[in-house]
């Protein structure tokens, strides 16, 4: 099925991100309820600079991001496949692309949080070399997150 996916680097002021993350933005608070609002603040496009759009026969399915953390550290942000397209490996394409970009822009690793009641995010991670790490950052004290890192070392240097 995924064989005419097409991956797009693109910024966060692109529509087919602010789409698809409207999208991911209605997924988590129903999956999440109130406790979405709590993480909403750390979810701002303001500070990303790099996403990726999966694109099949010209419609946007899915997306990622990613935004410098530290000097050797990109964090994976704002991660969704449309539900009718999930399970077909778009999000690991995504992923996948994600991480190439940070190895080829000198980065060494990448984090990123996901939530205990995201079990198809965590087993992605995890299918993909993430590791779980103490939760970092703002996420130090929460309770459902689950940190994560994979480092970038091993990656070849084609796309």
């Amino acid at each position: 099925m995924n064989t005419n996916i097409h991956l797009s680097r693109t910024n966060p002021d692109h529509l087919d991100f602010r789409k698809l993350i409207a999208l991911l933005d209605e997924n988590l608070s129903e999956n999440n309820g109130e406790a979405q609002s709590f993480f909403d603040q750390f979810n701002k496009t303001d500070q990303i600079k790099h996403v990726v759009i999966a694109y099949m026969e010209g419609v946007a399915i899915g997306c990622g991001s990613i935004k410098a953390y530290d000097s050797g550290t990109m964090e994976v942000k704002r991660m969704f496949v449309h539900p009718e397209f999930r399970n077909t490996g778009i999000a690991t394409k995504i992923l996948s692309h994600l991480e190439q970009w940070a190895k080829e822009m000198g980065y060494e690793r990448c984090i990123l949080e996901t939530g205990e009641k995201q079990k198809e995010a965590v087993i992605l991670y995890q299918k993909r070399g993430y590791q779980q790490i103490s939760n970092y950052g703002q996420y130090e004290h929460v309770a459902d997150s689950i940190c994560m890192e994979k480092k970038l070392k091993d990656l070849s240097t084609a796309v």
